[in-house]
């Protein structure tokens, strides 16, 4: 793995991310002076259903005010913000790509959140913590670039203390079939890890967490991305920028990479599927 990380990395680096998406929010009205966290759900929340999804996710998860979460490939910070201000917990992220650890601690800090949110650099699968340091774990679309599931479940049972929750939503493989690439997780196969939910439960199971629930949430993906196009047309029809959205952390390939993904999740092969694990 160590020799794919600093590819995985670069895939993600989009050079003065955070400017165009504070000049984004700038466009559709938003008063980046006095930014809320709130404003950034549009663009922070990278991955299938955005915000909704993870929510829908947390929710599960049963968090007391001022649980420890870790936020596995935290990104730039979205889940991590929601969460702290949602739940009240105190949130650490860990992403590979340092400029989304900067990014992540600088609208934290925009937000007013820096006191209830940190993020670090390193790899899921060696991860910079001691053991039993987190009550519960989530990881939001980020096993897709892990080609060790065994070891993501093992680095995140020795991190959580015993009855800690590991919330997964990745997107994985429900049948056989070619994808296309770009994804948005990957320019072509060599970084490229999708795994069925039988990889998933049987790392999981190694590692000592047990399945307490399962989704499927294949017609909420085709739904959430028709929803989009829809926005978009409906901006380039009236003449508007179209509102920010995950595009803006994709980059300039976005349009294919939603595009290839899109027919992946039509053709029912790919699907994003919810796992609440339980650890022991």
């Amino acid at each position: 793995m160590a020799t794919l990380e600093p590819g995985i990395a670069r895939h993600y680096d989009i050079s003065g991310l955070e400017e165009r998406i504070l000049a984004a929010l700038a466009d559709t009205g938003v008063d980046v002076a006095h930014l809320r966290a709130g404003d950034l759900e549009a663009a922070d929340e990278f991955h299938i259903g955005g915000v909704a999804a993870t929510k829908e996710l947390v929710d599960q998860m049963d968090l007391k005010p001022s649980a420890k979460l870790l936020d596995i490939g935290s990104g730039i910070g979205g889940p991590a913000r929601f969460v702290a201000n949602s739940a009240g917990a105190e949130v650490t992220g860990i992403d590979l790509t340092q400029s989304y650890v900067d990014i992540a601690t600088s609208l934290s800090k925009r937000t007013g959140m820096a006191g209830k949110t940190r993020f670090v650099q390193g790899s899921a699968l060696d991860m910079p913590f001691a053991n039993d340091s987190f009550d519960a774990a989530v990881i939001l679309h980020v096993g897709m670039n892990l080609p060790d599931k065994p070891k993501l479940m093992s680095e995140t049972a020795r991190v959580l203390k015993p009855g800690g929750i590991f919330a997964v939503y990745d997107v994985m493989r429900l049948k056989d079939g070619a994808l296309s690439y770009p994804l948005p997780w990957a320019s072509d196969e060599t970084m490229s890890f999708v795994a069925t939910p039988d990889d998933y439960r049987a790392a999981a199971a190694a590692a000592g967490f047990s399945v307490i629930a399962e989704r499927r949430r294949g017609a909420f993906a085709v739904e959430f991305f028709a929803t989009m196009r829809a926005r978009m047309a409906a901006a380039q029809a009236e003449g508007r920028k179209p509102p920010p959205g995950v595009g803006l952390v994709m980059g300039e390939n976005a349009r294919t990479k939603i595009a290839n993904l899109t027919a992946a999740l039509e053709g029912g092969i790919l699907a994003p599927v919810e796992l609440i694990l339980r650890l022991g």
